[in-house]
């Protein structure tokens, strides 16, 4: 909230979204004033919620921030709107950077941590697009909606459609927000890629299912491996 709060550039609106907490968040949530709105009622998941947002949402361009995560610096939102952008791009791109911590895993920890983000045919071997460093033209969603049967990987399959379009794209150099890294995708269970494989095969076709299991059960077995000799050096 604070890295939202500080930002330099002030022409945005905001919508919380609460899964009916009963820990004091409601009690936080009724000291906020404008531009911070808030609905708190039981949802299906983040997907949902990331829908109920977006259908109260009256902004451009939309952008969304998980709870355990910050925008990168107080110009951010800032730097990224004074940049040229073309009437028909409707999807800007940058990276975001890992809040690294004591004991997160070899993958996290690569590159000190940031992530850039790749809107290419690397969308069909892995999700190259971090949900925290994208902005989307509000319009993408006039007709579509993340679907909740995904639990883990919604945005991927969003993003997958839109790769289908061929929207335009603008990609940018700039790390958008500092993530945390205990997300629901980052536990790397079989859940993770047996999702991914089943849009995967949604997005294209059936006759395409053994090179995604394939490559989904070679992602799981490389980040098990790479986790049991993380934990064993890190334990020595």
């Amino acid at each position: 909230m604070l890295s939202i709060q500080n930002q330099s550039f002030k022409d945005y609106d905001v919508w919380i979204i609460d899964n009916n907490s009963n820990d004091g968040t409601l009690e936080y949530l009724k000291t906020l004033e404008k531009p911070f709105f808030w609905k708190s009622e039981p949802d299906l998941g983040v997907y949902d919620a990331m829908n109920k947002g977006i259908a109260l949402s009256s902004g451009k361009w939309l952008y969304f921030l998980g709870s355990d995560d910050k925008l990168y610096n107080d110009h951010i939102l800032n730097t990224v709107f004074t940049k040229s952008i073309e009437n028909q791009t409707q999807l800007i791109i940058g990276s975001i950077k890992y809040d690294l911590k004591k004991g997160d895993i070899v993958y996290t920890n690569q590159k000190e941590g940031v992530v850039t983000s790749s809107w290419s045919k690397k969308l069909w071997i892995k999700n190259s697009v971090h949900h925290q460093a994208v902005f989307y033209k509000r319009d993408l969603f006039s007709n579509l909606k993340y679907e909740v049967k995904y639990k883990i990987l919604a945005d991927h399959a969003f993003n997958l459609k839109l790769f289908k379009n061929n929207i335009k794209v603008k990609t940018i150099d700039d790390i958008i927000a500092l993530c945390g890294t205990d997300g629901q995708s980052k536990d790397y269970k079989w859940d993770l890629y047996n999702e991914e494989i089943t849009l995967k095969i949604s997005e294209s076709s059936i006759m395409l299912k053994p090179f995604f299991v394939i490559i989904g059960l070679a992602k799981y077995l490389l980040k098990k491996l790479r986790i049991r000799n993380f934990i064993h050096i890190f334990n020595f």
